[in-house]
């Protein structure tokens, strides 16, 4: 039966990034299955989810990820996954995404994901970047956030109470069903 791992890699952007990371995969005869890849500041970064029926891939892969950073300057991380459960986090659950936009400061991805925390609702995916304004020249933070709600919790509900965090923050959240 195949396992199911993570990769998570990150090195100074430049080309055959992408190839030198999953090179160690398909020369473990690795799967691989879903992938994020994005730049964050001059650093590219990687996360990957691949299966292997390889035994002792764990430690093949560490060894590997060692080599890589010192031959690449390629930081790179693998952890196995526990064997899927029947039910999905999905069942029980709507989605909805939230758009976030406001000077630039700190806290807001904290206060924002605390108070999701705090509602039991499940991020997704989150994606963020901060800008100048063309108007002013200010720095504006800008935050899509794809979040899971309880199939119990009305829509409404959630974005008058989302208003306590736009106000706080001083920022426009968009709950976009």
């Amino acid at each position: 039966m195949a396992k199911r791992f993570i990769m998570t890699a990150f090195g100074k952007d430049r080309p055959g990034i992408v190839a030198d990371v999953t090179r160690l995969l398909y020369e473990n005869d690795c799967n691989l299955e879903d992938t994020t890849m994005s730049m964050l500041a001059d650093e590219f970064t990687l996360s990957l989810l691949f299966t292997s029926t390889q035994e002792e891939l764990e430690e093949t892969l560490t060894r590997d990820c060692r080599r890589l950073e010192l031959d690449q300057g390629i930081s790179a991380f693998v952890r196995p996954l526990l064997p899927r459960k029947g039910e999905t986090r999905s069942s029980g659950y709507k989605t909805c995404t939230l758009q976030i936009e406001g000077l630039d400061q700190a806290g807001i991805v904290y206060k924002t994901s605390q108070f999701l925390a705090d509602h039991q609702l499940n991020i997704l995916q989150l994606e963020s970047t901060s800008s100048a304004s063309s108007e002013s020249g200010a720095t504006i933070y800008s935050m899509t956030i794809d979040v899971q709600v309880p199939e119990e919790m009305p829509f409404d509900q959630l974005e008058q109470e989302l208003t306590s965090v736009a106000d706080e923050l001083h920022v426009d959240i968009l709950l976009v069903r």
